[in-house]
């Protein structure tokens, strides 16, 4: 999907969010001890949702609901979309994005933080492991102006380079275009986030594509990085999970989606092969394998969004700091981290 230019986008945003407002407005939360008839769950083809296809595999929810499903998106545009449209209720979304959308008046509240790190920088040349290593190179990077590149200009620019003249970016629509890029020979290097880091590992090893695909390896982990350069523990608050619309005002939903994500978290750390098959058998192009290994390398932990404020609001002040619009012009207030029977309201404490 192409992107859209700066001035239109938040145009965009002002129109969709009013009727995102108007639309919430004419739902009503059920009444205490009811279940509602359906429960939509959103992510991208990424870590952070195996828990939520884990969740709708399961029945998890089944206390608050009569069925509960998965849709995956596909890029940061259709995920507002869905968000703005009121067509989910539950969002897997980078972090920023969902600040983003709160600030705007959507209607969104964080439950969690759960991928802490998935971004490498994945390249055909093992002597490559630092962000500084690739300076002058070509590099494909997926969602342009969105994660991962967000984080990559962060780093570059907080040890003096600049991403996309000293990197010679190359920008992609997706993380799958950006692999195919890679995998073909058409780049040396390309930003990925898992699953897609592992995928691309394993098919330049297979039968027959092994034969003409380079080898590959993991240069830059940017999560490292991070640590590195700004002195702190090498993990990035870069998506989680946020309810939105209508049923943010209903503390036993919020609760239990938290709950049952977290236990699905775990579950998929201690049996990845077997969430791969749940997670390969909703989104496409994605295999059990590829999974499996991403699990085994992504920090995937459920942190409640109280608990992961002070991290987040670190990454959110580098955010603010290098360019505003990324978070919609301010720092998200407090309404906007869930705790533990909450109600949800909208921007700065006004209910929608």
């Amino acid at each position: 999907m192409a992107a859209i230019p700066p001035l239109s986008r938040r145009r965009a945003f002002a129109g969709l969010a009013a009727l995102a407002a108007t639309a919430h407005a004419g739902l009503s939360a059920p009444a205490p001890g009811q279940r509602l008839p359906r429960i939509v769950l959103a992510g991208p083809p990424a870590i952070v949702s195996a828990p939520l296809i884990h969740m709708a595999e399961t029945g998890a929810l089944a206390a608050v609901t009569e069925r509960t499903e998965f849709t995956a998106w596909r890029d940061p545009d259709r995920l507002r979309a869905l968000v703005l449209g009121a067509q989910a209720d539950v969002v897997a979304t980078p972090s920023n994005v969902a600040a983003n959308l709160y600030n705007r008046g959507a209607g969104v509240m964080l439950l969690n933080i759960a991928t802490w790190g998935a971004l490498w920088l994945v390249t055909r040349d093992a002597r490559r492991h630092t962000l500084a290593d690739f300076r002058g190179e070509e590099v494909a990077v997926p969602f342009r102006g969105d994660m991962p590149d967000i984080v990559l200009q962060l780093l570059a620019a907080h040890q003096g380079m600049d991403a996309r003249r000293d990197l010679r970016v190359r920008y992609v629509p997706t993380p799958m275009e950006a692999m195919q890029l890679l995998i073909t020979r058409r780049v040396d290097h390309a930003l990925l986030s898992e699953p897609a880091v592992s995928m691309a590992l394993r098919k330049t090893q297979s039968f027959p594509l092994g034969l003409i695909a380079p080898t590959l390896h993991r240069g830059a982990d940017l999560q490292q990085e991070w640590g590195r350069l700004f002195q702190r523990a090498p993990r990035i608050p870069q998506a989680g999970i946020a309810a939105v619309g209508a049923l943010r005002q209903r503390p036993q939903f919020l609760d239990a989606v938290a709950r049952a994500y977290a236990a699905s978290a775990a579950w998929c750390r201690a049996h990845p092969q077997e969430c791969g098959r749940m997670v390969a058998a909703r989104i496409d192009l994605i295999t059990p394998e590829a999974v499996a290994d991403a699990l085994s390398v992504s920090q995937l932990d459920a942190v409640p969004a109280q608990a992961a404020r002070a991290e987040v609001g670190f990454f959110f002040e580098q955010l603010l700091t290098r360019d505003p619009a990324l978070l919609g012009g301010r720092l998200p207030d407090a309404a906007f981290f869930h705790a533990p029977g909450q109600e949800g309201t909208g921007r700065k404490g006004t209910r929608q």
